[in-house]
């Protein structure tokens, strides 16, 4: 008989929580549990003061899984939901101070590549960038932060599960000279990851501090769209170095692009530049140049909260199918005037110090 959820939550439910009589699943700490084929994933949302605790539990529960007949592979990670407030301190005694942006070990400097709106290319132009500065010589990280929306692996050209030798450390995959993490890689590509802003706290700060980035001179996060937990989450865990905004030239995506500047502003995070997509398309037929998405509104922006304007990149065909086809187009035809564009925008970041 195929494996199916039920087989999976009746192996679970003999695993009992820590001192308590009942068990993980009536306790409602197993999340985001999935049975593909022979696959099996799952999270168990704890208490982030009960770490220790619970990891025995999560080891006996991937064993459980494990043991399951047609059971090929168990992913089981920990996240932590918040706690909850304490009780005021009426002794006066001082309170730890919460702790500010920690330094990833190994990682020189974090790039945040934002955008206020989706489809504008922000991870078109994260993979790109990886990929040139990579073969600029730099040693690159690429983490795809968009969990609701992973695409990296798919632009990368990466498929496979990352291992976990020790079950709490994961090792990151690696294609065309860039170490790339990504929770699309934990899940189906057409399998939604429905999780509240607790778990996507959790799972980034896995990412981030769990994952073995080895020693690299720039880690790229491609983030969400939009001002939310995953951006104000990293601004607060991690030093990041900067942040580049990506935007097309018509009002509408300037308008929130707008809204991703001020975010970072309050976070605290400087605004390296401003990348103008979709600049201008040329027609393969017969040369003309149209404007589709208009021209010159991320250069007055940028001019406008006094910041350089890094690359003005054209609307192409073989800029999308080269994404599409796992081989940014830096790697798929490198002396393209395309390719150029982002080679020359990652050797501007490295001139200036910025990767």
């Amino acid at each position: 008989m195929a494996l199916t959820r039920d087989d999976v939550l009746a192996a679970l439910g003999q695993i009992k929580m820590p001192g308590a009589s009942n068990d993980i699943i009536s306790a409602g700490v197993v999340k985001a549990l999935t049975v593909d084929g022979g696959d099996v994933r799952f999270v168990l949302e704890i208490d982030p003061a009960k770490a220790s605790e619970m990891e025995p539990v999560r080891a006996a529960a991937q064993a459980a899984a494990e043991a399951i007949g047609g059971v090929k592979s168990v992913s089981a990670l920990m996240t932590a939901h918040t706690a909850k407030s304490p009780p005021p301190d009426l002794k006066g005694h001082a309170k730890a101070k919460p702790k500010g942006p920690e330094k990833i070990p190994g990682v020189d400097r974090i790039l945040a590549i934002a955008s206020g709106k989706g489809g504008v290319g922000k991870s078109t132009v994260s993979a790109n960038l990886a990929v040139a500065l990579a073969a600029e010589g730099r040693k690159v990280g690429l983490l795809d932060a968009d969990v609701f929306g992973p695409s990296q692996p798919r632009m990368l050209g990466v498929s496979g599960r990352p291992a976990s030798p020790d079950g709490k450390t994961i090792l990151p995959m690696r294609n065309h000279g860039v170490t790339m993490m990504s929770i699309g890689l934990m899940t189906r590509e057409d399998e939604a990851v429905v999780w509240r802003g607790p778990m996507l706290i959790g799972a980034l700060q896995q990412m981030l501090m769990q994952v073995q980035w080895g020693a690299l001179d720039v880690l790229i996060v491609d983030l969400p769209p939009g001002t939310g937990d995953v951006q104000m989450t990293l601004a607060q865990k991690a030093e990041v170095s900067g942040a580049i905004v990506v935007s097309t030239p018509q009002d509408v995506a300037l308008l929130d692009a707008r809204k991703g500047i001020d975010m970072f502003n309050k976070l605290g995070t400087p605004i390296i530049g401003m990348i103008e997509n979709m600049s201008t398309h040329i027609c393969s037929n017969c040369g003309h140049e149209e404007h589709i998405f208009g021209h010159g509104g991320v250069v007055a922006e940028a001019e406008k909260i006094g910041v350089p304007l890094l690359a003005e990149i054209p609307l192409h065909l073989d800029i999308r199918t080269a994404s599409d086809g796992g081989a940014p187009i830096v790697v798929s035809k490198p002396n393209s005037p395309q390719a150029e564009v982002f080679r020359a925008l990652a050797r501007g970041l490295i001139e200036s110090g910025q990767a």
